[in-house]
């Protein structure tokens, strides 16, 4: 990676890390917490890309390589459902599981903006313009499911104790576990088509051309050898 590939790679992911921080600390200045914004998923993937981020940046001021594809994938893919669950889901009016969306301050306002749709593109800029291609298979979509499956665990066993759930779709008290278990489903088989789409879109960067002049030193083949014996022999 060049100098100047490497700075820009910096300051692009220290923005993710500014992001995340501002996020959290702009969305804590309201009625929630900073503990009490960290059973959110939206928490939990935006502070996994800021580490990673961060962790990026730390590795490549020590010159060593990025941290490994399938782990940026991962990351990038919980970030990204993040994005895609509020956008779609909680905030969209039209969602059967859409959040009442409350008044909030200027500054609430613009957190919850950083951390739902900010830093998810900034992440995804991130993996689509410097990880490194073509290290991803198809079965790591299945792999990846693992951290949204123990956060189904974790989120239901919560609840069991707080009698709260962070999100309508897993709400055991309305839907029952029933309900939960048809939306968890739903969600995974989404998750799972997104992770393919991530290692699709891998595949496809990976394959574009990247194409070579001859130069004049180039060894010449067995036919260029043929072209020149019968020009030889025609002159």
């Amino acid at each position: 990676m060049s100098l100047r590939r490497r700075r820009a790679a910096a300051a692009l992911r220290l923005a993710v890390v500014l992001s995340v921080l501002a996020g959290i600390v702009l969305t804590a200045l309201g009625p929630a917490t900073v503990t009490g914004l960290l059973p959110y998923f939206t928490i939990q993937s935006n502070l996994a890309v800021g580490a990673l981020a961060g962790y990026a940046v730390w590795r490549a001021w020590r010159d060593r390589p990025d941290p490994p594809s399938a782990l940026r994938g991962a990351v990038t893919l919980y970030i990204t459902i993040t994005g895609v669950v509020y956008h779609l889901v909680l905030a969209n009016p039209a969602s059967p599981f859409a959040m009442a969306q409350p008044d909030r301050t200027v500054g609430e306002a613009i957190g919850n903006q950083l951390l739902h749709t900010v830093v998810p593109l900034l992440a995804v800029t991130d993996w689509v313009l410097l990880d490194e291609r073509g290290r991803l298979r198809l079965r790591y979509a299945a792999w990846w499911l693992a951290f949204p499956l123990g956060y189904l665990g974790f989120a239901l066993l919560r609840g069991l104790v707080v009698h709260r759930y962070p999100y309508p779709f897993l709400d055991a008290g309305e839907l029952g576990y029933a309900g939960v278990a048809i939306s968890a489903v739903f969600l995974a088989v989404a998750f799972w088509l997104l992770g393919l789409l991530f290692v699709g879109v891998d595949r496809a960067l990976s394959g574009l051309p990247h194409r070579t002049h001859r130069t004049p030193d180039a060894p010449t083949t067995q036919g260029d050898q043929e072209v020149g014996v019968t020009a030889s022999g025609a002159s």
